[in-house]
Formats: structure tokens, sequence, C-alpha cells
């Protein structure tokens, strides 16, 4: 019962998750973060069982961080860390990981990859499945919320990527929340809505914030 939502705007990505932890017909947590920064300007939204969504965002979370440190430890003008591999080698390097465990003891997971290459300023947006394939998207949903939210994106997405504002993305993301809490069966109360551009990831709203416990 997930959602994560992805959208690309010219300079660089909208995400938001609802907040919810859920099994069964239980609501264990209404402050859960499924948007997960991978660097210090990418981020993976995962939806999915939450054992599989937090070991395998944790796993390949570690595994670029060791990649980073071990090849490269530049900073840029923000004094953040320069990624060592550029956005798209992220998102190849996780779909091939999502596809080895495909066929050992697969991940049960869906993903939204997006950030932006602080070296060339440009945003990118990528969508995976459980059975790890990959796309390069302007926007995307995974979850039931994609019945909902993709008739919304397709309406709405008008103008070229190098046309919409993050102003233009936020209406986008909001349109959308407001669609599942209005039609949407499950209630998800709260909802995250993060941002990574050049300045790197920051929070634009919360309905429950992740470090209470």
């Amino acid at each position: 019962m997930d959602t994560v939502l992805g959208v690309q705007y010219n300079g660089g990505v909208v995400m938001a998750c609802d907040q919810s932890n859920a099994f069964s017909i239980l609501v264990k947590q209404s402050n859960l973060d499924k948007l997960v920064p991978m660097t210090e300007y990418s981020v993976m939204g995962v939806s999915g069982p939450q054992c599989d969504a937090n070991n395998f965002s944790q796993y390949v979370a570690k595994n670029l961080q060791f990649y980073h440190y071990a090849s490269n430890q530049e900073e840029d003008s923000n004094g953040k860390s320069l990624p060592s591999l550029s956005l798209q080698a992220q998102a190849h390097f996780t779909r091939n990981e999502l596809a080895q465990a495909l066929r050992r003891a697969p991940y049960q997971v869906n993903l939204i990859y997006g950030g932006i290459d602080p070296m060339t300023k440009e945003p990118a947006l990528y969508i995976m499945d459980y059975l790890a394939s990959l796309h390069k998207v302007q926007y995307g949903a995974q979850g039931y919320s994609g019945y909902f939210c993709l008739s919304v994106f397709d309406r709405a997405y008008q103008k070229p990527t190098s046309e919409t504002t993050l102003d233009d993305a936020l209406a986008m993301i909001q349109q959308c929340i407001h669609e599942l809490k209005t039609r949407f069966l499950f209630a998800q109360p709260n909802f995250l809505v993060k941002v990574v551009d050049e300045q790197g990831i920051r929070i634009v709203s919360q309905g429950a914030d992740p470090l209470d416990n």
C-alpha cells in the first residue's frame, strides 16, 4: 500500500512518499521516511515490504559510500561530497544489484531513483520495478498510487522539462496527494516531500517527523 512519487523539473527533482508502515490490517508506524538518501545529491524512493525496503536501500547506500571512500573524496563549493559515480551509473548499479538478487533471493521492492549530477547540473529520474527493469522518466509513481497519479501527471506535465519550475513540480505532487486522500480506499494521512537540487537534499513538507519514535 506504499506511495512513492517523483517529478523532474528544470534544476532538480521532487520526490514524495506516504509515511505509513502497514502490515496486513495493522498500521505500525505513521512517520516513516521511504525516501532514502544515496549520496548528497540523490535519493531512492522505496516501495515494498519494510524488511526488503530497508535492507536493499541500506545495501545500495553503503556500497555507494564505500566506492566513494575508495576512489574519491572531493567536495564541491557547498562543502558536500561529490559522488564518485554519475547519477546514471548509480541507477544502473542499483538495477544490476536488483537483477542479481532476482536470481538468488529477490527483493520485493519497486523504486524511484532521482537526483542531480553536481558536475553537469543535470537532473534525472529513473523508475525500477522488482524485476529490475529500468527506465528514465520525467515523472513516475510506484505502488497503488500509480492508478490515481499517472493520469494527474499526464494532464499536468504539459511544458517541456526545461520550462517546468519547482513550483510546477510541487503543485503536481500536491494534486496527487489530494487525489489519493480523496479517492484511495486506504488512509494515508502523512506524506513526506523532498527536493533534490544543486544545493543538495532538503525536506519541503512532512506530515510527521521521521525522527520521532
